[in-house]
């Protein structure tokens, strides 16, 4: 836990940390550089300068045992929840947050998160007033825009989220956009997380597969947040290499001490 002169309401980050995944089975677990995964997260998120706290929240003992080893805040949830926002949702409820409180959901597969990144997701609640969820895009070229796996977004002239798809938008006749690809980092007014906590799924939200959708189908604004930084998550046990890299590009030292 830590404090800082921040302007803003309590922000509080919270790392979903499942134990189950189809293509990498205790992924939060996974060895980087002598240490287990969620701690790199964890590491990491505790460098953005707007951050009061930040706890990992999971459903399974083992990754709670490890995470108690080493002094890692850490919240036991359900494990039946369906989304990450869920898990989200239920450790914001444990912790007694207030509703002025803004959450922070934090990917727990992204070892070498960029810090900074995290304050920028931050500073529309410090800009403006009035902002629900804000989330961070990036300029990608017409290749990446291709794949359904890269999610593209469509930005208001008020940088606010028009729509989010898998297919390329908007739609240009010689492809070449400008296409935006989507970083799934959230932060959350606490009364918003608790608004999406309580919403069916929506339909574009099902016919895409795209959660934030469920917000927009309520008429839940998202302020959208430009970056440059790229994130590198760890979808598959292969993609441990590129992260040992990243990590120790970046000085890999001064994140971990002596």
């Amino acid at each position: 836990m830590k404090a800082t002169g921040s302007p803003l309401p309590y922000c509080t980050g919270i790392i979903p940390a499942r134990y189950a995944s189809t293509r990498f089975p205790g992924k939060p677990l996974a060895d980087i550089l002598g240490r287990p995964m969620f701690w790199h997260v964890y590491q990491r998120a505790m460098q953005c300068s707007l951050l009061q706290q930040v706890y990992l929240a999971t459903d399974d003992h083992r990754i709670f045992n490890a995470a108690r080893e080493l002094d890692v805040p850490v919240l036991m949830t359900s494990p039946q929840h369906q989304s990450g926002t869920d898990r989200i949702m239920e450790a914001a409820e444990i912790l007694g947050l207030g509703r002025q409180s803004i959450v922070v959901n934090i990917q727990g597969d992204e070892p070498a998160l960029e810090p900074k990144l995290l304050d920028q997701l931050l500073l529309p609640f410090v800009t403006a007033t009035g902002v629900c969820v804000s989330t961070p895009v990036r300029k990608i070229d017409p290749c990446e825009a291709i794949s359904p796996n890269v999610v593209k977004v469509a930005v208001s002239r008020l940088g606010r989220a028009l729509y989010f798809s898998r297919s390329p938008i908007p739609w240009s006749w010689d492809g070449s956009g400008p296409f935006l690809g989507h970083i799934g980092l959230y932060a959350y007014s606490f009364a918003t997380l608790e608004r999406f906590h309580q919403l069916d799924p929506s339909p574009l939200e099902q016919a895409e597969k795209l959660e934030q959708l469920r917000l927009l189908e309520a008429g839940i604004p998202i302020n959208v947040v430009m970056t440059s930084y790229i994130c590198h998550g760890v979808d598959v046990p292969e993609d441990i290499t590129r992260a040992v890299e990243l990590l120790q590009e970046d000085d890999y030292e001064s994140f971990t001490g002596p």
